[in-house]
């Protein structure tokens, strides 16, 4: 009898020692902190855009002195002008300006600067990182994960092709001046000015 209730008693007090250690307090600070806010790419692609991109965008360096810089200085303008988050020759530039328009294509505007240089304005195929890198607003610490960062990408760039390319397209045509700012990527390795090709962020025909 009293190994019976030796034993019982072994068994309470393990019984309440495991059930005292599975229950534990925090403040509610604490908790809250833990509480980590599902990012929410669309809205900060917006607000970047606006308040970020477009200011950036208003100020960047006019196209025809910056293939001029390229073609001169290329060493010193990739380090000055471009940026990105990629290990790698890749590099983007921000870049504004105005040219008349040549020709158009399923997938472009070809325009011709007053430096007499032949750019294209990309109406179709508006995707990567361009947007995103070039101004080097942004920064790989700002975001718990890669996916997020790119994610960005993918919004900014639905940005411009349901607000800024459509009201483009209809009405742009042959011989009409028009006015741009984006970014566009090259190769530092083996650098082609012939083939620029601008995703735009502001466009604006003058008939």
């Amino acid at each position: 009898m009293a190994k019976k209730t030796l034993k019982y008693l072994v068994a309470v007090i393990v019984v309440v020692f495991l059930a005292w250690n599975s229950v534990y307090f925090k403040k509610l600070s604490d908790v809250k902190a833990s509480v980590v806010k599902q990012f929410n790419a669309a809205v900060y692609a917006r607000n970047y855009v606006d308040k970020q991109l477009l200011p950036s965008a208003g100020k960047a360096t006019d196209i025809d002195q910056l293939l001029t810089l390229l073609k001169d200085k290329p060493d010193s303008t990739f380090k000055s002008y471009s940026h990105t988050m990629d290990i790698g020759n890749i590099r983007f530039f921000m870049t504004s300006g105005k040219g008349m328009v040549t020709s158009i294509d399923d997938n472009d505007v070809y325009l011709l600067t007053p430096n007499k240089q032949t750019v294209k304005i990309a109406t179709e195929y508006i995707f990567g990182n361009a947007l995103r890198d070039a101004p080097g607003i942004i920064s790989i610490n700002d975001f718990t994960n890669t996916m997020d960062l790119n994610n960005v990408s993918a919004e900014v760039n639905k940005i411009v092709r349901s607000e800024v390319v459509p009201a483009f397209k209809s009405k742009v045509k042959k011989g009409d001046t028009v006015t741009f700012a984006g970014a566009f990527e090259l190769n530092q390795a083996h650098i082609n000015l012939n083939n620029i090709e601008i995703i735009p962020v502001s466009l604006k025909t003058i008939n």
